[in-house]
């Protein structure tokens, strides 16, 4: 299955397709740079193609690709930001992921597509249920919460023209990820008030076992305060700080590929950052689940 990614980001939807055993040339659009090294890192047989506004400059064979994914830009849609639409810049670019996929369509008509975005407000969720009908036919959509397959909160709608069902709820908590690898979590910041050592240990152990809910969306500014989405949480007045494995984990990156980006020289800032903007892999497995039934 030839597969082009359009705002590929740290190539998670390769690593659902790999999970699942689908091979095939893998086209990357994608223009930040540590997101690129992160799918270099992780794939080099990638083809990089850059900035998607310029894709009819790309050598493709489009007749040959079989699936298109697409997560744009969430900056403009969501009830986080201004509420702009395609009246903000970024926003246009969901106009320049339909045509891209129209063009696909014209020359594959059987080609399948996935489209990923936030929940946001009904207006907005209307208006691109309805364009995307417009450009590329039927469209599925669905509403799911990363929670289901991990123990991260992290709702998000996905548009595809084959049927996607909900995953089964495999009830996982922070506690459940974190109990037995103190590597997902920075100890020195989550006892900052915890005087020597000894007691930071202890005090550890004993305060991760009631980690019993899961953590908020992660966001690409990953060093914030929970208040704002961060990855931190807090328990008995200490924040906690998930590490940048321990935010991978949270988006269910498979642990040999957690490997590869943590030694790949990317900064912490960098990780965090596109692992907010990541997908989970998890629920982009299940969904492409969908392709190979069609």
């Amino acid at each position: 299955m030839n597969t082009l990614s359009l705002f590929n980001g740290m190539s998670v939807g390769r690593m659902a397709l790999e999970s699942l055993g689908i091979t095939g040339t893998y086209y990357s659009s994608e223009v930040d740079k540590y997101a690129i090294k992160a799918s270099e890192a992780l794939y080099p047989d990638s083809v990089q193609l850059g900035d998607v506004t310029k894709w009819r400059e790309w050598d493709i064979d489009w007749s040959s690709i079989d699936l298109v994914t697409g997560g744009f830009p969430c900056q403009a849609w969501s009830m986080a930001g201004k509420q702009l639409g395609d009246k903000d810049e970024r926003g246009m670019l969901f106009w320049v992921m339909l045509d891209i996929m129209k063009h696909v369509k014209y020359h594959n008509p059987k080609a399948h597509f996935m489209i990923e975005n936030v929940k946001m407000k009904k207006e907005f969720e209307q208006y691109i249920t309805t364009h995307t009908e417009n450009a590329l036919g039927h469209v599925h959509k669905i509403l799911i919460n990363s929670a289901l397959v991990s123990a991260q909160s992290r709702n998000r709608y996905y548009w595809t023209n084959f049927e996607v069902s909900q995953p089964e709820d495999r009830g996982l908590l922070i506690s459940d990820l974190i109990i037995n690898d103190s590597n997902l979590l920075n100890v020195d910041v989550a006892m900052s008030r915890v005087k020597g050592e000894c007691a930071k240990i202890k005090a550890f152990h004993k305060n991760v076992r009631k980690i019993n809910h899961k953590h908020k969306t992660l966001l690409a500014g990953g060093v914030r305060p929970a208040a704002s989405g961060g990855c931190h949480f807090k328990i008995n007045c200490n924040w906690f700080q998930v590490t940048p494995r321990g935010a991978m984990v949270l988006q269910t990156i498979p642990e040999h590929h957690i490997d590869t980006l943590l030694t790949a020289g990317i900064s912490n800032t960098q990780l965090y950052k596109m692992t907010g903007n990541a997908w989970t892999m998890e629920v982009i497995k299940h969904i492409l689940k969908g392709v190979t039934k069609c």
